[in-house]
């Protein structure tokens, strides 16, 4: 390597390279191995990929099928008034066994999921997972991103009898108490049905909280829980959502905190709010309302065009659509799946928990295993394990298949990484020689002046 270029230049090579090159050039040398799965090299390349326009629009879809199966696909959303680049979208694996797992968060191609009391922080991308250890009785749970230790966080509050916060840092590798949990009021009721978002630091729920006056009365608002210094704040409504009693869902919108309101489940009518400026209620706005004629389920999402993701109940069947506020016009996406199952969020790709160790947590009644072939590895979800399923032997025997066309495409990547790092030594060589030419002329003025 050293050879052709500098090691900074070479990083800077590989830090524009996709994910999957990066994964297959691990095999070059073991130097290469290790240079990319250094923190530092995950974080750059993340920063880099961040960067990129043609990263702002993958969407990953999760639906439902009907065995209550999570399903996942990527999406390439082009910033087009046409839905045709909709439809290039491209199955993920889901690597755990046939049970339901809930998606609580994802933040930078990193996935939190929960089923029962197990949680796992999954990476399509690089194909890996993670199973954190068991906590103590906890009901709600938050994912997010900790910018000022560089940390990825997940949050789990047990509100009875007495709310009960803990913290895991994927850092630390380890769950710890807070003492969070103290300021919350004894009436506050989380709503579990409803996604927490992550927006500015902070992970977002939606709760109420029962306050003893004349009556019984219930007071809904927004509670964040930041990740950097690890409290809650509250975030109060828009006034006309409060006054009309609107149900809402929170979601994130091009990083602002958004409120999807509706008049009642199931109507014809809802609306989309955007607080303009973070946590400053004032700055409330209504963005737009979304009329489906009484099919609509719920909101999903916004595209980058502008147009809205909605999930809709036609013939018993839920069916994702993308409309379009300003014209009203509705176009079905072509993806099915069973009703509140589904959710849409952005993407990017990212070497996230490439560096991390594999887990093995008897406590957790399941063991995470790295089965792998000569080229290709995956993980699975056993009972025991000495035990590889039918499952396991089908993806085996399907890497062992693909395994002459992946180094096929391996040498190919190699010489064109080869060609590049040849061209720019010789653009090097060339900024060298005129550099030399340079300071011989100047030499020759500095000689005939004398």
């Amino acid at each position: 390597m050293s050879d052709y270029l500098p090691e900074e230049v070479v990083l800077q090579i590989l830090c524009r390279l996709p994910v999957k090159s990066l994964i297959r050039f691990r095999c070059v040398s073991k130097l290469w191995n290790s240079l990319i799965t250094t923190s530092a090299f995950i974080d750059s390349h993340l920063t880099q990929s961040l960067s990129l326009p043609s990263n702002s629009n993958k969407l990953i879809v999760s639906r439902g099928d009907f065995r209550a199966i999570d399903i996942y696909e990527f999406i390439h959303d082009d910033n087009n008034v046409s839905d045709s680049s909709f439809h290039q979208f491209q199955n993920v694996e889901f690597p755990l066994s046939l049970s339901y797992y809930r998606l609580i968060g994802s933040v930078n191609g990193l996935f939190c999921l929960c089923e029962k009391e197990r949680i796992i922080l999954w990476n399509p991308c690089i194909r890996k997972f993670i199973t954190l250890p068991k906590t103590n009785r906890a009901v709600i749970n938050g994912f997010g991103f900790d910018a000022r230790t560089n940390d990825y966080k997940v949050v789990s509050i047990a509100p009875k009898p007495r709310p009960l916060v803990e913290v895991y840092s994927l850092k630390e590798g380890a769950w710890r108490k807070t003492s969070a949990g103290d300021s919350l009021s004894p009436g506050i009721m989380f709503q579990c049905c409803n996604g927490a978002a992550f927006i500015n630091g902070a992970v977002h729920f939606q709760v109420t909280d029962r306050i003893n006056t004349r009556g019984l009365e219930v007071c809904p608002f927004i509670l964040s829980f930041d990740f950097g210094d690890e409290v809650f704040r509250m975030i109060s409504l828009p006034e006309f959502v409060l006054r009309a009693q609107l149900q809402f869902e929170i979601f994130g919108f091009r990083g602002s905190l958004s409120l999807v309101c509706y008049t009642r489940m199931f109507s014809n009518c809802c609306s989309i709010w955007v607080m303009k400026e973070y946590d400053v209620v004032k700055t409330w706005s209504k963005l737009c309302t979304v009329d489906l004629c009484g099919v609509i389920r719920r909101v999903l999402g916004l595209r980058k065009n502008g147009h809205v993701i909605v999930e809709a109940d036609l013939n018993t069947d839920a069916k994702l659509f993308s409309y379009d506020p300003q014209s009203r016009q509705v176009k079905n996406l072509g993806i099915y799946g069973q009703s509140f199952n589904s959710c849409a969020d952005n993407y990017v790709e990212s070497l996230v928990l490439l560096n991390k160790p594999v887990l093995f947590d008897k406590a957790n009644d399941a063991l995470s295993l790295w089965v792998g072939s000569s080229n290709r590895k995956f993980w699975v979800e056993s009972e025991d394990e000495s035990v590889r399923d039918t499952e396991t032997i089908r993806k085996l025997k399907k890497a062992m298949v693909d395994q002459q066309e992946e180094k096929a495409t391996l040498k190919i990547e190699i010489t064109s990484l080869k060609s590049q790092m040849a061209t720019l030594k010789s653009q090097s060589l060339l900024v060298q020689q005129w550099s030399n030419q340079v300071e011989n002329t100047s030499s020759g003025v500095g000689d005939v002046g004398s």
